[in-house]
C-alpha cells in the first residue's frame, strides 16, 4: 500500500512538472517584444498645447546646435528658423538671458539671432549642461525656466531640457522651434517631454508654440 501511495507522488509530480514545463513553453513562443508588435503599435493621442508667460528676469531662452551643417541641410529644421527668430526677437526685447551652442559664429544658419559676446560656447552632445557654463550661467542670473529651441529635437532637445528638468528648472518646449530629421523623431521626442519621459521631466515641462509664448515684466 505504502510502495502505491509513493509510486502515485512521483507520477502527481511528474505530471505537474512536465505541465510546469509545457506552461512555460507555451508563455514563451506566445511572448512578444517590440519588433513583434511594431506594426500594430498606434500613435498616443496628440500633446496638449499651452499659452505660457514667462518672467523675463528669471528665463532663459537656449537656442541649440543651429547650425549650417546640420540645420542647413534639414529642411524641418530650415522651417523652424522664423519661429525661432520670433522668440530671439521677443527674449531680447525683454532682456532675456540667451545661451547657444555653436561650433562658432560663423556656422548659425541664420544671423538674425546671433549672439552677443559670452553668449555661447562650443559643445557637443546632446545635454548641453555637460563640459559647459550654462548651469553656472542659469545660477548667476536666477533662472528658473528655461525655453529650448534647437535642432535635433530627440537630441538636445530631450536631452537638455530633461538635464534642465531634473536639476529643477521648468522647460518650456516651443514644438515649432525644434526639428529632427524626420517627422517621427520629433513626434517620439514631443511625446517624451510630454508624458512619455520620466514623471520628473513630464511635470516639469510643458508644451506649447513660439506664438504662444510671452515674456513679461
Amino acid at each position: 500500500m505504502e510502495d502505491t501511495m509513493l509510486d502515485m507522488r512521483t507520477l502527481m509530480r511528474g505530471v505537474a512538472a512536465a505541465a510546469g514545463a509545457l506552461i512555460i513553453a507555451f508563455a514563451a513562443s506566445a511572448a512578444t517584444d517590440i519588433l513583434d508588435d511594431w506594426d500594430s503599435v498606434k500613435p498616443p493621442p496628440r500633446p496638449e498645447i499651452k499659452p505660457v508667460t514667462l518672467e523675463a528676469s528669471t528665463t532663459a531662452l537656449l537656442i541649440l546646435d543651429m547650425q549650417k551643417g546640420n540645420c542647413g541641410v534639414r529642411p524641418r529644421c530650415m522651417a523652424t528658423i522664423p519661429n525661432v527668430k520670433r522668440l530671439y526677437d521677443a527674449a531680447r526685447a525683454a532682456g532675456v538671458m540667451l545661451w547657444y551652442s555653436l561650433n562658432s559664429t560663423a556656422d548659425l544658419i541664420d544671423p538674425g539671432f546671433m549672439p552677443r559676446e559670452g553668449e555661447w560656447v562650443r559643445q557637443g552632445g546632446p545635454d548641453k549642461f555637460l563640459g559647459s557654463n550654462l548651469e553656472e550661467k542659469l545660477k548667476a542670473k536666477g533662472i528658473k525656466t528655461v525655453v529650448v529651441c534647437g535642432t535635433s529635437f530627440q537630441g538636445v532637445g530631450v536631452g537638455t531640457g530633461s538635464a534642465s528638468a531634473q536639476r529643477g528648472y521648468k522647460v518650456i518646449v516651443p514644438i515649432d522651434c525644434l526639428s529632427s530629421e524626420d517627422p517621427y523623431m520629433e513626434q517620439y521626442a514631443a511625446w517624451h517631454m510630454f508624458k512619455g519621459g520620466p514623471a520628473v521631466v513630464t511635470s516639469n515641462s510643458t508644451l506649447t508654440r513660439s506664438a504662444m509664448v510671452t515674456f513679461g515684466k
